[in-house]
C-alpha cells in the first residue's frame, strides 16, 4: 500500500469516527430537546396557548388558576386562545414556543441548541473528511448522500436560528430525523470509500447532486411544518368549538407551544415555494448531465420519472395554495404526498428499482 492510499484510508477512518461522535452528541441534544418540551410545559401560568390574550374572539373556555400572593389568594383567569387573525390583520400571534415560557424549559432548549451546534460541527467535519479521502464530492452513493443531507438540513435549521427566526419548534423532530438518517446510513447504507464509475466523473456531480441535497433539506423542513400544521389546525378547531370534545392535557401541553396553524402553514408554503425553482433546476441539470454521460437528455429512467413526479406534485401543491378551494388542510396533505414522492425517489428507486442511476451503488 502506497502512502497516498494509506492516507486516504486514515481519512476515511477519521470520517467514520467523526460521524459516530456526531451521532453521540446528537443523542444528547435529543434528550435535551425532550427535556425542553417536558419541563417547558410545567408552568401553571406561563404554559399558555398560541396567542394568549384576554380579548380573543375565537377561543377555548377560560380556566381559573389560583396563586398565592402576599398571604392572600389571587384568582387569575387564564387568557383565551386566538385561533383566527384579527380584522385587518394577516397574522396570528404565536405561542411561547417549545420552552413554554418557563425558565427551566428555556435552559434545556439552549443546552439542546448548543449540543446541536457541536454535533453539527463534528458532522460537517466527517463529511469533509470523507470528501478528502475519496478526493471528490462526498455524495457519490447513498451513504454519502444521507450523511450530507442530514448535515445540510441541520445547518439550515441553525442558520434560521442565527437569523432569529422562530423555529425552535423544529429542533426535536429535526434531531430525531437526523439520528434515524445517520443510523440508517452507518448500519445499512454504508459504503467504503471508493472512486466512482466514469459516468459520474463530471463537474455536474457537484452541481446536480448538491442542488438535490439542498432542495431536499429545505423540502424536509417544509414537510415538518406541514405535518405539525395538521395537528395544530385540528387542535385550534377543537378550541374554537366549546361544545365539542376539548383537547386532552398532553395534547394541549405540546400543541399549544407550537406556532399558530396559520404561521405553520405560511412557513411551509414559503420554504416550499422558495426552493421549488432550485428543484426545477436540479432536474434540468440532471438532464444536461445525462446528455453528456449517455447521449440523451431524457430517457424515462425510474429516477428521472420520479424526479418529474415529485416536481409535478410540488407544482400541484403550490397551485393549490393559490386556489381558494384548496387552501389549508387539503393543500397540506398534497404537500406531504409531494415530500413522500421525494423520499421514494431517493430510497425506493435507489434500493428497489433497477435503472441507469443504480450504478452508484448503495
Amino acid at each position: 500500500m502506497n502512502l497516498a492510499a494509506a492516507a486516504n484510508e486514515t481519512l476515511a477512518h477519521n470520517s467514520n469516527v467523526l460521524v459516530y461522535s456526531a451521532m453521540a452528541i446528537y443523542t444528547l441534544a435529543f434528550v435535551a430537546h425532550m427535556a425542553e418540551w417536558v419541563f417547558g410545559s410545567r408552568s401553571k401560568v406561563a404554559r399558555t396557548a398560541a396567542a394568549l390574550t384576554p380579548n380573543a374572539t375565537a377561543a377555548a373556555p377560560a380556566t381559573v388558576t389560583a396563586e398565592r400572593q402576599g398571604g392572600g389568594t389571587a384568582v387569575l383567569e387564564r387568557p383565551k386562545v386566538i385561533t383566527k387573525s384579527a380584522a385587518g390583520s394577516r397574522d396570528v400571534p404565536d405561542g411561547p414556543g417549545a420552552a413554554g415560557g418557563t425558565e427551566k424549559g428555556d435552559l434545556y432548549g439552549r443546552i439542546a441548541i448548543s449540543l446541536t451546534v457541536l454535533a453539527w460541527a463534528l458532522h460537517v467535519g466527517g463529511v469533509i473528511t470523507r470528501a478528502l479521502s475519496v478526493q471528490r464530492a462526498p455524495w457519490g452513493n447513498m451513504y454519502e448522500f444521507s450523511t450530507t443531507f442530514a448535515a445540510v438540513a441541520t445547518g439550515i435549521y441553525l442558520l434560521l436560528l442565527v437569523l432569529k427566526k422562530n423555529v425552535r419548534w423544529i429542533g426535536l423532530p429535526l434531531i430525531t430525523t437526523v439520528l434515524l438518517d445517520l443510523g440508517l446510513a452507518v448500519s445499512v447504507l454504508y459504503t467504503a470509500s471508493d472512486q466512482l464509475v466514469p459516468a459520474l466523473h463530471s463537474y455536474w456531480l457537484w452541481i446536480h447532486v448538491s442542488c438535490a441535497i439542498l432542495s431536499g433539506a429545505v423540502l424536509y423542513l417544509g414537510a415538518v411544518a406541514t405535518l405539525l400544521f395538521l395537528f395544530r389546525d385540528r387542535h385550534e378547531a377543537k378550541l374554537a368549538d366549546p361544545a365539542g370534545k376539548q383537547p386532552g392535557a398532553f395534547a394541549s401541553s405540546v400543541l399549544e407551544r407550537l406556532p399558530s396553524a396559520a404561521s405553520l402553514d405560511k412557513f411551509a408554503y414559503r420554504v416550499n415555494a422558495t426552493v421549488f425553482p432550485l428543484w426545477t433546476f436540479t432536474i434540468i441539470a440532471g438532464a444536461i448531465w445525462a446528455e453528456a454521460a449517455w447521449g440523451r437528455y431524457w430517457g424515462w429512467d425510474p429516477k428521472e420519472v420520479w424526479s418529474f413526479i415529485t416536481w409535478v406534485a410540488y407544482a400541484g401543491y403550490l397551485h393549490a395554495r393559490a386556489t381558494a378551494g384548496w387552501k389549508g388542510r387539503k393543500a397540506a396533505w398534497l404537500g406531504l404526498i409531494a415530500f413522500a414522492c421525494y423520499l421514494f425517489n431517493y430510497y425506493g428507486v435507489n434500493i428497489f428499482v433497477t435503472g441507469l442511476h443504480s450504478y452508484a451503488g448503495v
